[in-house]
Protein backbone atom coordinates (compact mmCIF):
# COMPACT_ATOMS: atom_id res chain seq x y z
CA UNK A 1 0.00 0.00 0.00
CA UNK A 2 1.33 3.45 -0.95
CA UNK A 3 -0.37 6.82 -1.00
CA UNK A 4 -4.15 6.66 -0.81
CA UNK A 5 -5.30 9.27 -3.31
CA UNK A 6 -8.94 10.08 -3.97
CA UNK A 7 -10.52 12.50 -6.42
CA UNK A 8 -11.50 16.04 -5.52
CA UNK A 9 -15.17 16.96 -5.65
CA UNK A 10 -15.96 18.81 -8.88
CA UNK A 11 -18.91 21.13 -9.56
CA UNK A 12 -19.93 23.50 -12.31
CA UNK A 13 -21.20 26.11 -9.84
CA UNK A 14 -21.94 26.22 -6.12
CA UNK A 15 -23.99 28.41 -3.81
CA UNK A 16 -22.19 30.42 -1.12
CA UNK A 17 -24.09 28.50 1.57
CA UNK A 18 -23.02 25.09 0.23
CA UNK A 19 -19.46 26.25 -0.33
CA UNK A 20 -19.12 27.46 3.23
CA UNK A 21 -20.78 24.45 4.83
CA UNK A 22 -19.22 21.70 2.71
CA UNK A 23 -15.76 23.05 1.84
CA UNK A 24 -14.64 26.26 3.57
CA UNK A 25 -15.48 25.32 7.17
CA UNK A 26 -14.35 21.65 6.91
CA UNK A 27 -11.30 22.81 4.90
CA UNK A 28 -11.92 20.47 1.99
CA UNK A 29 -10.67 21.11 -1.59
CA UNK A 30 -13.06 21.66 -4.47
CA UNK A 31 -12.79 22.16 -8.26
CA UNK A 32 -15.24 24.73 -9.66
CA UNK A 33 -15.33 24.47 -13.45
CA UNK A 34 -17.65 27.40 -14.11
CA UNK A 35 -16.24 30.03 -11.74
CA UNK A 36 -14.41 31.86 -14.55
CA UNK A 37 -17.13 31.73 -17.20
CA UNK A 38 -17.78 35.47 -16.82
CA UNK A 39 -14.08 36.41 -16.70
CA UNK A 40 -12.62 38.11 -19.80
CA UNK A 41 -9.42 36.21 -18.98
CA UNK A 42 -11.01 32.87 -19.87
CA UNK A 43 -10.96 33.70 -23.59
CA UNK A 44 -8.45 36.55 -23.65
CA UNK A 45 -5.45 35.11 -21.83
CA UNK A 46 -3.22 33.20 -24.24
CA UNK A 47 0.53 32.92 -24.68
CA UNK A 48 0.35 35.35 -27.59
CA UNK A 49 -1.59 37.85 -25.49
CA UNK A 50 0.97 37.75 -22.67
CA UNK A 51 3.77 38.18 -25.19
CA UNK A 52 2.01 41.28 -26.44
CA UNK A 53 1.36 42.94 -23.06
CA UNK A 54 4.33 41.68 -21.02
CA UNK A 55 6.90 40.32 -23.48
CA UNK A 56 9.61 42.83 -22.53
CA UNK A 57 9.57 42.01 -18.82
CA UNK A 58 12.62 40.26 -17.36
CA UNK A 59 11.21 37.41 -15.28
CA UNK A 60 12.86 35.14 -12.67
CA UNK A 61 12.86 31.44 -13.56
CA UNK A 62 12.99 28.37 -11.33
CA UNK A 63 13.79 24.74 -12.09
CA UNK A 64 13.19 21.33 -10.50
CA UNK A 65 16.51 21.16 -8.69
CA UNK A 66 16.81 20.68 -4.96
CA UNK A 67 17.00 23.89 -2.94
CA UNK A 68 20.50 25.25 -2.32
CA UNK A 69 21.05 25.10 1.46
CA UNK A 70 22.94 28.42 1.31
CA UNK A 71 20.06 30.35 -0.30
CA UNK A 72 16.48 31.29 0.58
CA UNK A 73 13.96 28.72 -0.59
CA UNK A 74 12.64 30.80 -3.50
CA UNK A 75 15.95 31.75 -5.15
CA UNK A 76 15.72 32.01 -8.94
CA UNK A 77 17.86 29.81 -11.20
CA UNK A 78 17.90 32.26 -14.12
CA UNK A 79 16.21 35.26 -15.75
CA UNK A 80 14.76 35.68 -19.23
CA UNK A 81 12.58 38.01 -21.27
CA UNK A 82 8.95 37.00 -20.86
CA UNK A 83 8.48 36.73 -24.64
CA UNK A 84 11.45 34.37 -24.99
CA UNK A 85 10.27 32.26 -22.06
CA UNK A 86 6.74 31.96 -23.48
CA UNK A 87 8.15 30.86 -26.83
CA UNK A 88 10.20 28.24 -24.97
CA UNK A 89 7.29 26.67 -23.07
CA UNK A 90 5.16 26.61 -26.21
CA UNK A 91 7.81 24.91 -28.35
CA UNK A 92 9.47 22.30 -26.13
CA UNK A 93 9.52 20.61 -22.72
CA UNK A 94 11.43 22.50 -20.03
CA UNK A 95 11.80 22.45 -16.27
CA UNK A 96 11.89 26.25 -16.13
CA UNK A 97 8.89 27.95 -14.57
CA UNK A 98 7.79 31.36 -13.33
CA UNK A 99 6.81 31.14 -9.68
CA UNK A 100 4.65 33.49 -7.58
CA UNK A 101 5.02 36.43 -10.00
CA UNK A 102 2.85 39.53 -9.51
CA UNK A 103 2.59 40.48 -13.17
CA UNK A 104 -0.23 42.87 -12.27
CA UNK A 105 2.25 45.37 -10.80
CA UNK A 106 3.77 45.66 -14.27
CA UNK A 107 0.59 45.30 -16.34
CA UNK A 108 -2.24 46.55 -14.07
CA UNK A 109 -4.84 46.39 -16.85
CA UNK A 110 -4.80 42.59 -16.49
CA UNK A 111 -6.78 43.05 -13.27
CA UNK A 112 -9.76 44.00 -15.41
CA UNK A 113 -9.80 40.46 -16.82
CA UNK A 114 -10.48 38.67 -13.52
CA UNK A 115 -13.10 38.80 -10.76
CA UNK A 116 -12.49 38.00 -7.11
CA UNK A 117 -15.08 35.37 -6.05
CA UNK A 118 -16.38 37.47 -3.16
CA UNK A 119 -19.75 35.81 -3.53
CA UNK A 120 -18.17 32.68 -2.01
CA UNK A 121 -16.05 34.19 0.76
CA UNK A 122 -14.31 37.33 1.96
CA UNK A 123 -10.77 38.08 3.07
CA UNK A 124 -9.14 38.32 -0.36
CA UNK A 125 -5.69 39.89 -0.40
CA UNK A 126 -6.17 42.20 -3.35
CA UNK A 127 -2.50 43.23 -3.45
CA UNK A 128 -1.29 39.64 -3.88
CA UNK A 129 -2.68 38.00 -7.01
CA UNK A 130 0.10 35.87 -8.48
CA UNK A 131 0.81 34.13 -11.77
CA UNK A 132 2.62 30.84 -12.34
CA UNK A 133 3.92 29.69 -15.75
CA UNK A 134 5.49 26.35 -16.60
CA UNK A 135 6.59 24.15 -19.47
CA UNK A 136 5.82 20.46 -19.73
CA UNK A 137 8.23 18.72 -17.36
CA UNK A 138 8.26 21.57 -14.83
CA UNK A 139 7.28 20.61 -11.29
CA UNK A 140 6.45 22.57 -8.16
CA UNK A 141 7.95 20.59 -5.28
CA UNK A 142 5.78 19.36 -2.43
CA UNK A 143 5.12 22.17 0.06
CA UNK A 144 2.51 24.30 1.77
CA UNK A 145 2.38 28.08 1.47
CA UNK A 146 4.28 29.87 4.20
CA UNK A 147 1.47 32.34 4.98
CA UNK A 148 -1.18 29.58 4.97
CA UNK A 149 -3.90 31.38 2.98
CA UNK A 150 -6.90 29.87 1.26
CA UNK A 151 -6.24 29.74 -2.49
CA UNK A 152 -8.42 29.94 -5.59
CA UNK A 153 -6.04 28.51 -8.20
CA UNK A 154 -7.24 28.85 -11.82
CA UNK A 155 -5.46 27.21 -14.74
CA UNK A 156 -5.23 28.43 -18.35
CA UNK A 157 -4.01 27.08 -21.66
CA UNK A 158 -3.37 23.41 -20.92
CA UNK A 159 -3.47 20.78 -18.19
CA UNK A 160 -1.88 20.57 -14.77
CA UNK A 161 -1.66 17.57 -12.44
CA UNK A 162 -2.00 18.29 -8.72
CA UNK A 163 -1.61 16.14 -5.62
CA UNK A 164 -2.82 17.46 -2.26
CA UNK A 165 -2.38 16.38 1.35
CA UNK A 166 -3.98 17.77 4.50
CA UNK A 167 -1.64 19.60 6.86
CA UNK A 168 -2.10 16.90 9.52
CA UNK A 169 0.17 14.58 7.48
CA UNK A 170 3.11 16.99 7.88
CA UNK A 171 5.46 14.68 9.80
CA UNK A 172 4.61 11.58 7.73
CA UNK A 173 5.48 13.56 4.57
CA UNK A 174 9.03 14.10 5.89
CA UNK A 175 8.56 17.82 6.38
CA UNK A 176 11.87 19.64 6.81
CA UNK A 177 11.96 21.12 10.33
CA UNK A 178 11.46 24.89 10.46
CA UNK A 179 10.41 24.87 6.79
CA UNK A 180 7.32 24.46 4.62
CA UNK A 181 8.56 21.77 2.23
CA UNK A 182 9.31 18.06 2.28
CA UNK A 183 12.43 16.06 1.63
CA UNK A 184 13.10 16.25 -2.09
CA UNK A 185 14.66 12.79 -2.27
CA UNK A 186 11.36 11.06 -3.06
CA UNK A 187 9.28 11.16 -6.19
CA UNK A 188 5.71 12.12 -5.27
CA UNK A 189 4.33 10.19 -8.26
CA UNK A 190 6.39 7.09 -7.55
CA UNK A 191 7.90 7.21 -4.05
CA UNK A 192 10.26 4.57 -2.72
CA UNK A 193 8.23 3.21 0.19
CA UNK A 194 11.10 1.00 1.29
CA UNK A 195 13.33 4.03 1.78
CA UNK A 196 10.52 6.26 3.08
CA UNK A 197 8.14 3.92 4.94
CA UNK A 198 6.25 6.74 6.70
CA UNK A 199 4.66 7.63 3.33
CA UNK A 200 2.74 4.35 3.27
CA UNK A 201 -0.93 4.94 3.92
CA UNK A 202 -0.75 8.74 3.74
CA UNK A 203 -4.11 9.97 2.41
CA UNK A 204 -4.48 12.73 -0.15
CA UNK A 205 -6.16 13.90 -3.33
CA UNK A 206 -5.26 13.81 -7.02
CA UNK A 207 -6.78 16.03 -9.69
CA UNK A 208 -6.17 17.43 -13.16
CA UNK A 209 -7.00 21.06 -13.93
CA UNK A 210 -7.97 22.05 -17.47
CA UNK A 211 -8.38 25.47 -19.07
CA UNK A 212 -10.63 27.70 -16.95
CA UNK A 213 -10.92 25.28 -14.00
CA UNK A 214 -10.51 26.70 -10.50
CA UNK A 215 -9.24 24.71 -7.51
CA UNK A 216 -10.22 25.91 -4.05
CA UNK A 217 -7.30 24.86 -1.85
CA UNK A 218 -7.83 25.37 1.90
CA UNK A 219 -5.12 27.08 3.91
CA UNK A 220 -2.07 25.03 4.97
CA UNK A 221 -2.79 22.26 2.45
CA UNK A 222 0.29 20.52 1.06
CA UNK A 223 0.47 20.61 -2.75
CA UNK A 224 2.61 19.20 -5.54
CA UNK A 225 2.02 20.35 -9.12
CA UNK A 226 3.21 19.28 -12.55
CA UNK A 227 2.59 21.08 -15.84
CA UNK A 228 1.55 18.55 -18.45
CA UNK A 229 1.71 21.19 -21.20
CA UNK A 230 3.18 24.65 -21.48
CA UNK A 231 0.54 26.68 -19.63
CA UNK A 232 -0.08 29.05 -16.73
CA UNK A 233 -2.16 29.64 -13.61
CA UNK A 234 -3.49 32.43 -11.43
CA UNK A 235 -3.70 32.20 -7.63
CA UNK A 236 -5.99 34.45 -5.59
CA UNK A 237 -5.24 34.41 -1.87
CA UNK A 238 -7.68 34.94 0.99
CA UNK A 239 -7.16 35.13 4.75
CA UNK A 240 -9.00 32.76 7.03
CA UNK A 241 -11.67 34.56 9.09
CA UNK A 242 -10.29 33.02 12.30
CA UNK A 243 -8.02 35.32 14.32
CA UNK A 244 -6.09 32.26 15.52
CA UNK A 245 -5.40 31.23 11.93
CA UNK A 246 -4.17 34.74 11.08
CA UNK A 247 -1.82 34.68 14.06
CA UNK A 248 -0.55 31.27 12.99
CA UNK A 249 0.07 32.64 9.49
CA UNK A 250 2.17 35.50 10.86
CA UNK A 251 4.16 33.14 13.10
CA UNK A 252 4.83 30.86 10.13
CA UNK A 253 6.13 33.72 7.98
CA UNK A 254 8.51 34.91 10.71
CA UNK A 255 9.90 31.53 11.78
CA UNK A 256 9.84 29.60 8.50
CA UNK A 257 10.74 32.58 6.35
CA UNK A 258 13.13 35.09 7.88
CA UNK A 259 14.72 32.99 10.61
CA UNK A 260 15.10 29.91 8.41
CA UNK A 261 16.72 31.90 5.59
CA UNK A 262 19.23 33.43 8.01
CA UNK A 263 20.18 30.05 9.45
CA UNK A 264 20.59 28.57 5.96
CA UNK A 265 22.91 31.35 4.88
CA UNK A 266 25.01 31.13 8.06
CA UNK A 267 25.19 27.36 8.59
CA UNK A 268 24.75 26.20 4.97
CA UNK A 269 25.19 22.49 4.19
CA UNK A 270 25.57 21.19 7.79
CA UNK A 271 22.26 22.86 8.70
CA UNK A 272 20.56 21.28 5.68
CA UNK A 273 21.94 17.83 6.52
CA UNK A 274 20.89 18.11 10.16
CA UNK A 275 17.34 19.07 9.20
CA UNK A 276 17.00 16.23 6.71
CA UNK A 277 18.08 13.68 9.31
CA UNK A 278 15.65 15.16 11.81
CA UNK A 279 12.81 15.03 9.23
CA UNK A 280 13.44 11.29 8.80
CA UNK A 281 13.47 10.67 12.56
CA UNK A 282 10.25 12.59 13.05
CA UNK A 283 8.54 10.74 10.20
CA UNK A 284 9.53 7.35 11.59
CA UNK A 285 8.34 8.35 15.05
CA UNK A 286 4.99 9.54 13.66
CA UNK A 287 4.56 6.27 11.77
CA UNK A 288 5.29 4.25 14.91
CA UNK A 289 2.71 6.24 16.87
CA UNK A 290 0.10 5.90 14.12
CA UNK A 291 -0.07 9.66 13.53
CA UNK A 292 -2.12 11.52 12.60
CA UNK A 293 -4.88 10.36 14.92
Amino acid sequence: MGFILRPVDTVETITPEDFRADYLIPRKPLVIKGLTKTWPAREKWTIDYFKEVAGELNVPLYDNSKADPSKPINSAAAKMKMADYLDLIRSEPTELRIFLFNIFKHVPELLNDIKLPRELMGGFIESMPAMFFGGSNSVTFLHYDIDKPHLFHTHFGGRKQIILFDYKWKRRLYCIPNATYALEDYDVLNPDFEKFPALKGVEGYELFLEHGDTLFMPGSMWHWMKYLEGSFSLSLRAWDESFLQKAESLYSVVTRGGIDSILKMILKAPYAQFREKLAIKRAERALAKGEPK
